[in-house]
């Protein structure tokens, strides 16, 4: 008798990136998003307002990963009250539940300013100290960079850039959302580079916390609360629909009981 083989399609799920970018308006946020995704999905907004009036998520393939970003409205929008910047980010954690894998600060390859700095004073406020050990600092406009000078090299010339980076166990890339697309520049001073790059420093973060990712108890109350909705609903009804839900009562009920000073 033949022996009969039997062929088995094995279904490697792809692991999740749960990114969230934080930067204040104008930082070049979701040029950068759409960079990374090599299509326009967020709008980008060239005025002194953001162009992310509300925190959005994307997801898609890459690079053998499933990656959620998640952009959030600039920092010291004109016309935007705390309030409203703090309603945001509840959507965004609603959204990045039941925890981001990476926290992405985007500042520009310029002076490092009081207004910068103030935007790691907000993201520590809003989600603690330790949301810095899974950050990573990435730069725009790369092209600012002088010749032959590496970004590494760039932090180390001002003290308070240099620390803030230590502080994020010295990772840090940078972009050019215009001038680095050109596949034939050198390597280093290429986008496609830098975002293999950064894919490796997420991975790496994973890795460091066994596969895990920033929670807090704030975080898991939603993720709680995400999974009550979604066993509500019928089978042809999103996620999206739950997080909806419980968006709207968490900007008015626990989450903000977790809120540290808020």
């Amino acid at each position: 008798l033949a022996c009969c083989k039997t062929n088995r399609v094995i279904v490697v799920a792809e692991p999740e990136r749960r990114i969230v970018v934080l930067g204040k308006t104008g930082a070049g946020k979701s040029s950068l998003a759409n960079n990374i995704f090599e299509e326009k999905l967020f709008e980008v907004n060239h005025s002194a307002d953001s162009g992310t009036s509300k925190c959005k998520a994307e997801s898609k393939s890459l690079n053998q990963r499933r990656i959620i970003f998640v952009d959030t409205p600039g920092f010291f929008d004109t016309g935007r009250s705390e309030e409203e910047m703090k309603r945001e980010i509840v959507r965004c954690i609603t959204e990045c539940a039941p925890g981001p894998h990476v926290f992405l600060i985007v500042l520009k390859v310029e002076k490092y300013t009081d207004q910068e700095k103030e935007v790691v004073k907000k993201m520590t406020q809003y989600f603690s100290e330790e949301a810095l050990k899974f950050t990573v600092v990435l730069f725009t406009h790369g092209d600012q960079l002088p010749e032959e000078t590496t970004i590494e090299e760039f932090v180390k010339k001002s003290e308070d850039l240099n620390q803030l980076v230590e502080k994020c166990s010295g990772r840090c890339h940078v972009f050019d959302n215009k001038y680095w697309n050109n596949v034939h520049q050198e390597e280093y001073r290429s986008n496609s580079s830098q975002k293999k790059e950064l894919f490796n420093t997420i991975d790496k973060i994973a890795e460091a916390n066994n596969g895990g990712y920033y929670t807090s108890k704030m975080l898991q109350a939603v993720k709680e609360k995400i999974d009550k909705e979604e066993a509500n609903l019928s089978a042809d009804e999103s996620s999206q629909k739950a997080k909806e839900v419980v968006f709207h009562y968490s900007s008015h009920n626990c989450v903000m009981v977790h809120w540290h000073g808020i």
